[in-house]
C-alpha cells in the first residue's frame, strides 16, 4: 500500500509539472520515472483513484506532516525533496538572530537540505524551504525563524 500512495504522490506532482507546460520527457526526469510512467498517470492509467485521494490528504498535511510521510512512503531523501518541491506552493523566508551560534543542529535537522554554517552563522536558503520549521523547533538558541511570505501574484 505506501508504494500505492507514494506513486499518487508523484501522480500529483506529474500533473502538476504537466499544467505547468512540462513535457512527458522533463517530468520522468524530475521524477525519477520512465516516460512511459509519466504518460500512463497522465491519462489515467496503472492507478488507483484511492490512492490518488489519500495521497491528497498526505498534500493536505501541515509541511513537516507531509514531509514525514512523504519519505516514509517513498524511501528517498532525493525524491521527497523533488516531490515536495513541486506540490508545496507556500514561499518561505528565514530570519536568523545573531544569537546563532553556528551549532550546526539546524544543518542536520533539514531534511531539504537547505542550511550551511557559515561564518560561524546558519545560512538558511529559502528557495527550496517546505516550511517543515525543524531548523526553527531544533535551535537550542531559539535564533531561527521561519516565515510564509505573502504572495499576492498566485
Amino acid at each position: 500500500m505506501p508504494k500505492h500512495i507514494a506513486s499518487g504522490l508523484k501522480y500529483l506532482a506529474a500533473v502538476k509539472l504537466r499544467e505547468q507546460g512540462y513535457f512527458q520527457k522533463d517530468i520522468a526526469d524530475r521524477l525519477g520515472m520512465d516516460r512511459s510512467t509519466v504518460s500512463h498517470y497522465l491519462n489515467g492509467r496503472n492507478l488507483s483513484w484511492g490512492s490518488i485521494e489519500v495521497a491528497e490528504t498526505v498534500t493536505s498535511c501541515c509541511n513537516r506532516d507531509f514531509l514525514y510521510m512523504t519519505y516514509s512512503l517513498t524511501g528517498d531523501l532525493d525524491n521527497t525533496r523533488t516531490i515536495l518541491g513541486i506540490l508545496i506552493e507556500q514561499e518561505f523566508s528565514a530570519n536568523v538572530k545573531d544569537t546563532c551560534i553556528g551549532c550546526g543542529v539546524c544543518v542536520d535537522a533539514c531534511l531539504m537540505n537547505n542550511i550551511e554554517i557559515v561564518d560561524l552563522k546558519c545560512n538558511i536558503s529559502t528557495e527550496g524551504c517546505c516550511g517543515c520549521l525543524e531548523c526553527q523547533l531544533n535551535c537550542p538558541t531559539n535564533s531561527i525563524q521561519i516565515l510564509e511570505v505573502q504572495n499576492l501574484n498566485k
